[in-house]
């Protein structure tokens, strides 16, 4: 069979028939294989070797299915990027990144329909590589914005040094001042170094310290701070004063000084690594908050079942009913090679085609090579509408079946604009709320990161200055509260009342220190959150409380974060296969079609 479509837009959006799909009998990996037997560059050492040699050299397509194809596992199934042999200051593999970066500008010459996505590529300098070839160790010069992007950064670089320059310690300094998330991240790491430079001589000083002193034993490398100017002629035309500039001059300085030693720059700075690689310093992106390389092997929460299945794993088949809160539900029982590359409340479907009736259930316990499915409620019917919401495709039933499951306490919802998040997410709480009064209220929250100029202080209470970042919220509350045009304006007035009273807008800037109990708690545009700021956020939830993260991670204004570092794929990776989490990646814009029109086109 031909191998499945690549997919030229994130995994977030990815379609239904996109869907990698097992065939009985024949295995994609060998497939791609035996078309590309002819020779190829190896792509850290220039060598010509055998396609088939390596994993790493096979096309995307074979890396998206070659993780679950042992044992006829359909490709569907979630891979991850194999773990590196030893990581470096960004934590990741240099060989690894170097055929990430490869095979993105391999896609990106191939022709496709649609625009790619744009994609940061993680590259190692020259430098980083050739001491990794040689297995020394590097020194490592840390931009102020890797500092204040990742207050522990100073404890992820395992056994190489790391070098402060002095103009790093005046930019803390000149940051350390706010409320603001930048401005704790400084004041952390400041004590931090004060902890470590505690009861230090001053030679201990220039000989550095160990930054395993407080307790880090991954870190094994050493501190060291510029105790003397450092004259390193830089090109004429670049402002000496200008805080970059003299980072830069320091690099340039410790090249010399240090001849033979792997001097690397890591910032942020998109800009400053610019300048560093154009006069011939090596810098580097700082990669240790990556959850994942590439963000198409995001976890999706869907799988299709190969057409043989039933075959493989129907013969000691075991099923049974059972009625939980008024819904009765069929549970099957089956082993078999496939189970082990499942995951619990992950959505399995299986389309028949020769006619029988197609299955969707849901994952409920994996032991070994038994698994349990249950079916799931059909939501597109109209009997089973939530809020008079009821789902258009097979992705919105699947998340439905999420958002009415009281066992399940966190939900993360991805896809693009369009797929019907938010509108799913205020319908089932409203539902939840007003009807069953398993949640006794509604909170919305979302990050205040504008897109584009900032409009200046707004007036008013918290839930009247949140109200403008709110729109989108009001948007599908029209839509929610329409209600019966019998009812009349009174009617209808007394129930936006109602709705209204049990919705609540709250702002992030308030939420440390907060316990949300039997609360329904809404985080829209959840890309645009560090990992950190996440984890403030869900550790708010107390007894009772359900917390949903709606967002597209091809959609991220905040700065320094990208799709791979996002709090959002941070949380999906990390909740993957709990009992009481769920993910759902929406496919197919059902907003209008104009909308979808111009999603593809545009």
């Amino acid at each position: 069979m031909p191998l499945p479509k690549i997919p030229s837009k994130p995994a977030t959006i990815l379609l239904a028939k996109d869907y990698p799909k097992a065939e009985p009998g024949k295995s994609p990996v060998r497939a791609a294989a035996k078309a590309e037997n002819d020779p190829v560059e190896d792509l850290i050492s220039g060598e010509a070797v055998p396609a088939k040699s390596t994993r790493a050299r096979k096309s995307k397509a074979a890396l998206l299915v070659e993780a679950p194809s042992r044992e006829s596992t359909p490709p569907a199934a979630p891979a991850t990027l194999p773990a590196p042999a030893r990581e470096d200051k960004s934590g990741k593999n240099g060989a690894v990144q170097g055929v990430t970066a490869k095979l993105r500008e391999t896609d990106m010459n191939e022709p496709h329909p649609v625009k790619h996505k744009p994609v940061e590529v993680n590259v190692k300098s020259s430098v980083s590589r050739k001491a990794d070839k040689a297995g020394a160790t590097k020194m490592f010069v840390l931009d102020t914005n890797v500092l204040m992007h990742d207050p522990t950064s100073l404890f992820r670089f395992e056994e190489h040094d790391v070098y402060l320059p002095m103009m790093t310690l005046e930019e803390l300094d000149n940051h350390k001042k706010g409320m603001s998330e930048v401005a704790r991240n400084a004041r952390q790491v400041s004590r931090t170094l004060d902890a470590l430079i505690a009861n230090t001589d001053d030679d201990a000083i220039e000989a550095g310290i160990p930054l395993a002193k407080l307790g880090n034993k991954d870190a094994r490398g050493r501190l060291y701070f510029q105790t003397r100017l450092n004259a390193a002629a830089l090109p004429e035309g670049l402002p000496s004063g200008k805080a970059d500039n003299q980072i830069l001059g320091v690099v340039r300085a410790l090249e010399s000084d240090q001849s033979g030693r792997a001097i690397v720059l890591v910032s942020k700075d998109i800009n400053m690594r610019i300048k560093a690689r154009a006069l011939g310093l090596g810098a580097e992106d700082y990669f240790n908050d990556h959850v994942l390389e590439d963000t198409d092997l995001l976890y999706s929460g869907i799988v299709q079942l190969p057409d043989d299945f039933w075959d493989k794993h129907g013969k000691n088949m075991e099923s049974w009913q059972e009625i939980k809160g008024g819904n009765s539900s069929t549970y099957y029982r089956v082993t078999g090679p496939f189970i082990p590359s499942l995951m619990v409340n992950q959505f399995v479907f299986f389309e028949p085609n020769n006619g029988e009736a197609p299955f969707q259930g849901q994952v409920k316990e994996i032991n070994g090579k038994t698994a349990v499915f249950q079916t799931l409620r059909d939501y597109s019917h109209n009997k089973n509408n939530v809020w008079g919401i009821t789902a258009r495709n097979r992705e919105q039933n699947f998340a439905l079946n999420l958002l009415m499951n009281p066992e399940v306490d966190f939900i993360t919802l991805l896809g693009q604009a369009g797929t019907g998040k938010t509108l799913l997410a205020l319908a089932a709480g409203l539902a939840q709320v007003l009807e069953t009064k398993v949640y006794n209220e509604i909170i919305v929250t979302r990050v205040t990161v504008p897109v584009g100029e900032d409009i200046g202080f707004l007036p008013g209470t918290e839930e009247e200055k949140m109200s403008p970042w709110m729109g989108a919220f009001d948007d599908n509350l029209e839509v929610l509260m329409k209600g019966d045009s019998d009812a009349g304006d009174w009617g209808r007035a007394a129930t936006q009342d109602l709705i209204r009273s049990r919705i609540k807008i709250k702002s992030l800037n308030f939420m440390r220190g907060r316990t949300f109990v039997n609360k329904f708690l809404i985080i829209d545009e959840a890309q645009n959150l560090t990992p950190k700021q996440m984890k403030t956020l869900v550790t708010r939830a107390g007894p009772g409380t359900k917390i949903l993260c709606l967002g597209n991670i091809a959609q991220i204004d905040t700065p320094y974060l990208t799709e791979g570092s996002s709090g959002l794929t941070y949380v999906v990776d990390r909740f993957k296969g709990w009992s009481h989490g769920g993910h759902v990646t929406l496919a197919r814009g059902e907003r209008s079609r104009l909308a979808d029109h111009a999603s593809d086109v545009l």
